[in-house]
């Protein structure tokens, strides 16, 4: 039986136009920084809140850009399928890794992707992201 997973998951670029991806302690897959709303806590507010835990990048829930909701394969849970509410956060950013982030990547959109990034950004996300060639 196949598991579900709420969660909201924030784009964020460098002043280079790279994308942040983040891996979390004890995992191999990049992703988003992001992560599961707390209760009572709408896609945008837990978007915000991760934000801040994770990589101590400061965004009120009102400036995130909707940039859709994508169901795709967990990362690291297996027969696990995440929602997630993706944003974008406006502006630049420089990131430390904080809570369970064991490392930061920022990503050229214009380069070849890595081969371990989290199926929400290869299969949805990316994508989208990619310049028009």
């Amino acid at each position: 039986m196949e598991h579900r997973i709420i969660v909201s998951a924030v784009c964020v670029y460098d002043a280079q136009g790279r994308l942040l991806t983040v891996r979390k302690r004890g995992t191999e897959k990049f992703m988003h920084p992001g992560g599961k709303p707390e209760p009572g806590e709408g896609a945008a507010e837990a978007a915000s809140r991760e934000l801040l835990e994770e990589v101590g990048i400061v965004v009120a829930p009102a400036e995130l850009v909707p940039m859709g909701v994508f169901e795709a394969a967990a990362a690291n849970e297996a027969d696990t399928v995440i929602e997630a509410s993706v944003f974008t956060a406006p502006g630049v950013w420089t990131a430390v890794a904080s809570a369970e982030i064991a490392e930061l990547r920022w990503m050229d959109l214009s380069a070849p992707w890595p081969g371990d990034l989290a199926p929400l950004l290869t299969d949805f996300v990316l994508p989208a992201l990619r310049p028009v060639v």
